[in-house]
């Protein structure tokens, strides 16, 4: 059926057309154009299959890419058919000609202007909206993979009983599903009625019939296909009232059905169902009927209803039914609740057990040998010691140590542990040969006792590895660190430019060149090209510094390699190192989660994570989205030498796990592959203990009167070291809890009531993954309640004469005083609070521990020591408890004395030895030993007091006759 009207006619004006030099010229410049854009775009994706296939994880490169092009692929051919049919549908139930009007005379032009190019047009709106829905259908990849792969959790929930995989699987991909097909229906119905309408089969000022028949039979099927989609919402969103959050009494995150919901809001969603189905079934009907009257009847009694069934009746049941009795009308889904979320977060075998908490002291020495034993107390802070092993073991100022150290245990010993990582910063001449050939790595690992300072050194750690190149108990492994948590440049290595390890005392350097598995070869133009682009750094093509066996390294955090590899793992805000199989390993905790475990209140990772440790010095997980499970079912590491990530499955009950490794079969080793060596370094996870503690905070409850009333709330008090209101973080510490025979690795913390300060529980779960009871939590509940709680118990030692004339005298010298970690050990009915207290002198870059307090009851103490202050509140020590220090192996045998010297000669020898002591410990501190630094201040003091003695006799009067 012909168009309307016809194009314009008459002469052609001619305009003038550019050289042939300068055409050429243009098509030359718009040619190399379009090949700089394709070759930027080329570079980005080369260098990411590079990196992927570096580090072995190829398949989740082109596992995640094929997803995406073919959802790309489909998706928007979807969309581009649904919209791209319908106008040619439109456009082929055109009316004929008819009267002119107004309205279609002022339509003509814009007829006359697409009939040359009506294909074109048609194709460009389709490839439009087919490009935007197919890169919107790409973000859905997780989601399409972890349906297609769902395994089953075998739970059902309480409503439906459908397994929670429909839930956490199936329910997301369905709604996708519903979502892109109103916005195909939505777009294909302006598109046609645009198109009707420009080509007069729909009027609006015209006389006579507003549409055609042809018209209104297709808008009428779109709008019927629209009402059923309608219909399908409905009846997911029955399914979608178990995963629904809403604010209930204690809590803001209430996740699942309550009475409203059970008894009006879903029958009312069966019913819209049945009534969308009906309208959309009327729609339809316009095929035959050719009328819109029973249609908008039928769709205004839909919304009508929506009003009053899916709106107004919940509103009354709410009002006239629960609100009167609503902890009795509550009860069962409050109960359905609770075992929910503890079944989602891991936390279903928790049972609180009762202890007084209030502890007496008691006569004898038993309890003394008690306090000695209940843990192996950490005086040794690892957040404030960052800046003395700076200080003592930085050795060269181009190296730095995390600003919060970790935790881990060596030989059944509590350590504190930091890697010399690279530091940028402090290179003297900055270059881009030195920021990335010459300076590459860091160099080291240093550890120190976790509850003894060094004798002699006024309070520092006592090293146990130590020194450039680090030597001590560790042993001999690769010292070198190219991959680290304060590497985050990128490196060209292993070329004909050598590499500094570190710079030698008297003069000199010693120099490296990589020779790891790690980084992607820069030898080949390609890869040169690609990285310069990539990097935006052009002199990677043409340095001369690049050669043969030149290796690029980026990505280079333990966290972002992580992240990379298994993108379908929220990481843990913590990676910490450890000595294993000759290597430096970084080990990382990864979690699965969903937020679609039925009934099971949510969280916020960011926000319950955080403590007074995250603002500045430890990172916050990096999942800041709600989930309502979670499980860490995965146990990470990375090479600090050559970059290799390996994954070992740790949950292997996850269904979740197990869902993605069925997407990505291959990636994730067996648990029964984790090296024995390595497990002694694995611990329970810091951020899933976190998530856990701020659940058990209202989920200790499991009745569901008391969690109505939520009479028995708790929550994480403060940290009462620091002056903000952040959350206490949770410590690390070995230590023996009522009933156990031994001292177990574990992590602690406390609980007050919500809004008073006294305690009101103790937590722990076992941390060691080579125990038995790995994983378990136990719950103490407080139930005398007037225990003083941690800050209270900081209130008391603030106020403590001894205390407080301390901090005012350092204060006056112009000192700073640094509260460590504030650790709670439960001992004999009690707790015994254990704090270290650090001085920092005016001018002097670190921090120093100058006294330890004790509280346990009543008492307090405050010695310069732990033992000191432990028998300033359990009394002394007998003698048998006494231990000597084994001899060192390499200590010569001790020889016969000769016999003292008496007099003037007794004054010398002293002054001799005090002089030899004195040079010792300065070779000492030259050489890192602070063990002989130690031995050499204790001689150094024995000397200086013979000395003393020695000249108290000179000057004795003659007693003789």
């Amino acid at each position: 059926m012909p168009d309307r009207g016809g194009g314009p006619t008459g002469p052609r004006m001619r305009v003038g057309r550019p050289s042939r030099r300068v055409r050429t010229l243009l098509m030359t410049l718009g040619v190399l154009a379009a090949l700089a854009m394709v070759f930027v775009m080329f570079a980005g994706f080369w260098t990411d299959w590079l990196w992927y296939r570096s580090v072995r994880y190829s398949s989740v490169f082109t596992t995640t890419l094929w997803t995406k092009i073919g959802l790309f692929a489909v998706f928007g051919l979807l969309m581009a058919t649904a919209v791209g049919v319908n106008i040619w549908l439109a456009h082929r139930l055109r009316p004929p000609l008819s009267a002119m009007s107004l309205e279609q005379q002022s339509l003509d032009r814009y007829r006359m202007g697409i009939a040359p190019y009506k294909k074109w047009v048609l194709l460009a709106i389709t490839a439009l909206v087919g490009l935007i829905a197919g890169a919107s259908a790409t973000s859905q990849w997780r989601t399409w993979l972890m349906w297609v792969n769902g395994v089953p959790f075998g739970q059902k929930d309480p409503q439906f009983k459908m397994d929670v995989a429909f839930y956490a699987f199936d329910l997301p991909w369905y709604r996708f599903l519903l979502g892109f097909g109103f916005a195909a229906v939505v777009l294909s119905l302006i598109a046609a009625a645009l198109t009707h309408y420009l080509y007069g089969g729909l009027r609006i000022t015209s006389p006579g019939a507003r549409a055609t028949g042809a018209a209104t039979g297709h808008l009428s099927v779109l709008l019927g296909l629209f009402v059923a989609l309608k219909a399908v919402a409905y009846w997911l969103d029955r399914y979608g009232l178990a995963v629904k959050s809403s604010d209930f009494k204690a809590t803001s995150n209430w996740t699942g059905l309550r009475y409203v919901d059970a008894n009006a809001y879903l029958p009312a969603k069966t019913i819209l169902f049945c009534i969308a189905v009906i309208c959309a079934v009327l729609f339809f009907a316009t095929l035959w009927r050719r009328t819109w009257q029973l249609p908008v009847i039928g769709f205004g009694l839909m919304v009508l209803s929506a009003i009053l069934i899916g709106g107004l009746y919940p509103a009354i049941v709410q009002k006239f039914q629960v609100q009167p009795n609503e902890q009795a009308k509550e009860a069962e889904y409050i109960r359905k609740n609770i075992e929910a979320t503890r079944k989602a977060y891991g936390i279903d075998g928790v049972k609180p057990t009762d202890y007084t908490g209030r502890g007496q002291i008691k006569e004898g020495e038993q309890q003394r040998r008690d306090a000695d034993s209940a843990a192996s107390y950490r005086i040794n802070d690892p957040n404030i010691v960052s800046p003395t092993f700076q200080q003592l073991e930085q050795e060269r100022k181009y190296y730095q140590f995390p600003s919060t150290l970790d935790i881990d245990r060596y030989k059944g010993q509590d350590t504190i542990i930091g890697l010399r990582e690279l530091n940028l910063q402090g290179v003297d001449k900055r270059n881009w040969i030195n920021d990335h050939f010459t300076y590459t790595h860091g160099y080291g690992a240093v550890a120190a006792k976790g509850t003894d300072t060094a004798r002699g050194t006024g309070g520092s750690p006592e090293f146990t590895e130590s020194g450039l190149p680090s030597k001590g108990s560790l042993g001999d492994y690769e010292q070198r660190i190219y991959y680290g948590e304060k590497t985050t440049q990128y490196s060209i290595v292993g070329g004909p430019q050598k590499e500094l390890d570190y710079e030698q005392d008297g003069g000199g350097q010693i120099t490296t060149s990589y020779a790891g598995k790690g980084g992607i070869d820069l030898s080949g133009p390609l890869n040169r090209a690609a990285y310069a682009v990539a990097f935006s750094e052009p002199q990677i093509l043409y340095s001369g510094a690049i050669g043969d066996g030149s290796k690029i390294l980026y990505n280079r955090t333990p966290k972002e390699r992580v992240e990379a590899v298994a993108p379908w793992l929220t990481i843990d805000g913590d990676a910490y190192p450890a000595v294993v199989g000759k290597r430096i390993q970084w080990v990382i905790d990864a979690y699965t989660t969903t937020n679609g475990y039925p009934y099971a209140s949510r969280t916020t990772l960011g926000e319950t994570t955080s403590d007074s440790l995250t603002d500045r010095q430890r990172a916050v997980v990096a999942q800041q989205n709600q989930v309502n499970y979670i499980r860490n079912s995965v146990k990470a590491t990375v090479d600090a030498y050559d970059g290799t990530v390996t994954l070992y499955e740790w949950d292997e009950n996850d269904p979740v796990l197990k869902t993605w490794e069925k997407a990505f079969p291959g990636t994730v080793k067996p648990k029964a592959d984790i090296p024995d060596e390595l497990k002694a370094h694995l611990r329970y996870p810091q951020d899933m203990f976190k998530v856990q503690r701020e659940l058990l905070s209202l989920y200790h409850v499991t009745e569901p009167a008391p969690f109505y009333n939520a009479s028995d709330a708790w929550q994480v008090p403060n940290d009462p070291t620091r002056s903000d209101s952040n959350a206490v973080p949770p410590y690390y510490l070995s230590l023996k809890l009522p009933g156990q025979e031994r001292q177990q690795f574990a992590l602690t913390t406390t609980f007050t009531p919500s809004g008073r300060p006294n305690l009101r529980a103790f937590m722990a779960v076992d941390a060691d993954a080579m125990s038995r009871d790995y994983g378990k939590i136990r719950l103490m509940r407080v139930t005398d309640d007037k225990v003083d709680g941690p800050e209270q118990v900081q209130s008391r030692l603030n106020r403590h004469d001894p205390i407080a004339t301390f901090v005012r005298d350092l204060k006056g010298a112009d000192s700073t005083i640094k509260y460590g970690n504030l650790l709670t050990v439960p001992l004999d009915s009690g707790f015994l609070y254990v704090e270290p207290i650090y001085a920092q002198g005016r001018g002097s870059e670190f921090p120093l521990l100058s006294k330890v307090a004790v509280v346990y009851g009543q008492r307090i103490g405050f010695a310069d020591d732990l033992g000191g202050a432990l028998s300033q509140v359990f009394g002394e020590r007998a003698p048998d408890d006494t231990t000597t220090p084994p001899t060192e192996p390499d200590e010569p045998p001790t020889q016969p004395t000769d016999p003292p010297a008496t007099g003037d000669a007794a004054l010398q020898d002293a002054i001799a030895d005090a002089q030899k002591a004195y040079t010792d410990g300065e070779a000492a501190v030259k050489r890192g030993d602070w063990t002989a630094y130690g031995k050499a201040q204790d001689a150094l003091q024995e000397a200086l007091q013979r000395a003393a003695d020695a000249e108290a006799r000179l000057r004795e009067p003659d007693q003789g006759g």
